[in-house]
């Protein structure tokens, strides 16, 4: 039996890694992701339970404006049990907004799912190869909708030039001798060379030519620089 089910159709608070919080009423829970509606900005979030801290039901007061969530979710599963990976796929093509760390999340196209990581495409950052064990939550937008208003849009596929991998640190050596920026490039040093990628372990070097190691296991997010 699911431990959220009990909460299931309540109004919930959730505390996620990073210091993150997020209220809304239940709407879908599966073994390894929840499904929370936010009446104020009539989103729905799909959280992995991996990154969720705390969840309690929230207090209402008589004051309070209770949303009352639509009929149908933007992604529904294929079975009767939803799930992260399930969710991936069927978010497939569409337009959503994917947070995996910092103060900004990426907005763009899912477009391949892979072992442990998937490919997106964001008309801001073009190709970024995203892995499945950092994304703390994940928006899908209105069906009308596209990225910054831009018309026409065509859902896009990875380069031909990037030839795809299965796992995400099989994918990090095809980018080997590239200029690559990591996590957003919040920081100077994951913006460089990537010179290899070894024994789960990228070897950067920077513009300042320092040379540095980075686990594979934090890298959340990489692409071209």
């Amino acid at each position: 039996m699911n431990a959220y089910n009990e909460l299931m159709g309540k109004n919930i608070e959730i505390e996620i890694s990073g210091g993150n919080f997020h209220s809304g009423t239940l709407v879908d829970s599966g073994l390894d992701i929840l499904v929370l509606y936010v009446g104020r900005s009539q989103r729905f979030l799909y959280i992995p339970v991996v990154h969720i801290q705390r969840v309690k039901e929230a207090k209402q007061d008589q004051n309070s404006i209770v949303y009352e969530p639509p009929s149908e979710k933007p992604i529904e599963p294929d079975s009767l049990s939803i799930s992260f990976r399930g969710i991936l796929t069927n978010a497939r093509g569409r337009f959503v907004e994917v947070y995996v760390t910092g103060n900004k999340s990426i907005h763009g196209y899912l477009t391949s799912i892979m072992n442990n990581h998937f490919v997106f495409y964001s008309p801001v950052f073009k190709t970024v190869f995203i892995s499945m064990d950092h994304v703390k939550w994940l928006i899908p937008y209105p069906d009308h909708s596209s990225p910054y208003s831009i018309n026409n849009q065509t859902l896009p596929a990875a380069p031909a030039s990037i030839p795809l991998a299965r796992s995400f640190e099989d994918q990090c050596k095809k980018l080997e001798n590239q200029l690559v920026v990591i996590d957003g490039g919040d920081s100077s040093e994951k913006i460089g060379l990537l010179q290899k990628v070894s024994n789960n372990q990228l070897t950067l070097i920077t513009a300042e030519s320092d040379i540095v190691y980075r686990n594979l296991e934090h890298v959340k997010t990489i692409h071209f620089a």
